[in-house]
């Protein structure tokens, strides 16, 4: 049964919006062109939130549209304040804003307080005051270790490969945990924790509903920054504590993160990119005077596997009962191979994923394209990739570009109705069948699944918002659970069709492919997901 939660500003389960949201992430540069030159923009994206309303979606989250280099698509900034030309002006981020209130949609904006660019004017002041300049401080400066400080100061490895440490010419280090493009604040200084309220106060007086953040776990490090003592540090993150990420003292600036949010009317929230060791850790940052959600990468780090499956969504629905926070299901982002592709089954089995994930209690994340079931593009020409860890082979796989590439949107040829300039990455010619135009009204396609389900979900008592799950006996490899408010999930995840185990009182409501009947019984086919009223 629901649990009613009271968070910080006595707001009860039932009022808080968050607890079963269906958010969908927008990633700038290749949803919408509205001035044809090729890259995704404010405009663009305005004149498209009349299809995210009818998608049935509750929030939009857009990932940085900030003055930046573009160092690393936006995640290097270097004004907080400002839009970046490319993707418009302010006054087109506000009226993204006004116009999806007024669809009834709330807006989520990426805030990245790990790092700026190093075109930010606090790291170019630091660089030109030289050693001992107080703006130092806000960043980590060190001298290096060797005879004439010509070694890093410790032995952390960037995410994006290499060393953390870049050296400058006076001859001191700075450490970046990503790319040398983007300095790491060092958030013991005052004066960061200052501007950074700030600045969500100032985005939170022009109506956003809240902040995805970046790199949530990475803010503070450990005192003396010492070594790992252990290369290939990567295969190691999401895995166990680091010195430089998730350490505790992150918890001190959520929680001053929170009074923010809760000065303002409307229930402003704070969604935790968090990787951490596991479900436990995560849950801390969502302490009722913390923030509000935290992505469920172990969730999406799980396989098309129904042992597995079971496993992590109940050690994700235990870890956030406690502390009262819905837990939340994700399946794709702007980081990870899509996961029509990651799971190995084509369309069919992602549609299945679908069904599974927004059928389970909490909040989900839908990643712009996998409502048409777009594939990772896995033959990019070198030529034309932008992931910086492509640059870097031994940090990251450097093919996020993958699922990136713009989203089509009508037509028979690229760019697909994305704008009238092309686009910024090549979209491939079998993307005509997948535009939003060509499966618009099609029942068998992967959109009008995902508009029905959506709808289902928002109408049903059985779906949405809640901690709990009874899981029915089902053969293995089958996953079939039951929710308070008459609602039972059955996916199929092997290889073959299985007796459905439904009663003859339960209603059919959606499939994800058609079910059999062989001699007289139902069958749910291979990897297919069904939803009933029980």
């Amino acid at each position: 049964m629901t649990t009613q939660h009271t968070d910080a500003t006595g707001a009860t389960a039932e009022t808080q919006w968050w607890r079963d949201a269906v958010i969908y992430q927008v990633y700038p540069r290749s949803f919408a062109d509205g001035n044809g030159d090729g890259m995704g923009d404010l405009p663009g994206i305005r004149a498209r939130l009349p299809y995210l309303r009818d998608l049935g979606v509750d929030a939009v989250w857009l990932s940085p549209f900030y003055s930046s280099p573009q160092a690393d698509a936006g995640y290097d900034v270097a004004d907080y304040r400002v839009i970046d030309p490319a993707f418009g002006t302010l006054a087109d981020a506000e009226a993204v804003i006004r116009d999806a209130h007024g669809l009834g949609l709330r807006i989520i904006v990426d805030v990245v307080p790990n790092h700026c660019s190093d075109q930010h004017a606090w790291f170019r002041q630091a660089l030109d005051e030289g050693p001992g300049s107080t703006l130092r401080e806000r960043f980590h400066f060190r001298k290096g270790r060797g005879e004439n400080g010509e070694l890093p100061p410790n032995d952390w490895e960037s995410v994006f490969g290499g060393p953390a440490w870049t050296r400058v010419a006076d001859g001191e280090w700075y450490l970046h945990l990503f790319a040398p493009e983007q300095p790491d604040f060092n958030w013991d200084h005052p004066a960061v924790q200052d501007e950074f309220r700030s600045i969500l106060r100032f985005w939170l007086d022009l109506g956003v509903d809240g902040f995805r953040i970046d790199v949530a776990h990475g803010l503070v490090k450990a005192p003396g920054l010492p070594d790992m003592g252990h290369a290939d540090q990567l295969k190691l993150l999401g895995n166990q504590v680091l010195p430089f990420f998730d350490q505790d003292g992150v918890h001190a600036i959520y929680r001053s993160w929170r009074k923010v949010l809760d000065e303002y009317a409307g229930e402003r929230i704070g969604v935790a990119e968090a990787w951490t060791p596991s479900a436990d850790r995560t849950a801390l940052y969502l302490r009722p005077d913390e923030l509000h959600q935290a992505f469920n990468f172990h969730y999406l780090n799980t396989g098309w596997d129904a042992a597995g499956l079971r496993a992590v969504i109940d050690a994700s629905l235990d870890a956030m009962r406690p502390v009262g926070a819905p837990t939340t299901w994700v399946l794709s982002n702007h980081d990870v191979v899509r996961h029509r592709t990651r799971l190995g089954g084509g369309e069919r089995r992602a549609r299945a994923a679908a069904l599974l994930m927004l059928a389970l209690p909490g909040s989900a994340y839908v990643y712009q394209g996998e409502e048409l079931g777009l594939p990772e593009v896995t033959d990019l020409p070198d030529e034309v990739r932008q992931d910086p860890a492509f640059f870097r082979g031994d940090g990251q796989d450097g093919l996020r570009d993958g699922c990136r590439v713009p989203i089509p949107w009508s037509g028979d040829s690229a760019p697909y109705g994305f704008g009238t300039g092309g686009s910024w990455l090549p979209q491939p010619p079998q993307w005509a069948r997948l535009s939003v135009a060509a499966q618009t009204g099609d029942p068998a396609s992967m959109l009008e699944l995902y508009r029905t389900a959506l709808t289902l979900r928002r109408e049903h008592p059985g779906l949405g918002a809640g901690d709990a799950v009874e899981w029915l006996g089902a053969p293995e490899g089958v996953l079939a659970f039951r929710r308070p408010g008459g609602f039972v999930c059955v996916v199929n995840t092997t290889a073959e069709p299985v007796r459905a185990p439904a009663e003859p009182s339960w209603r059919l409501l959606l499939a994800s492919s058609d079910l059999l009947t062989v001699d007289d019984e139902l069958m749910i086919p291979a990897d297919t997901a069904v939803w009933w009223e029980a």
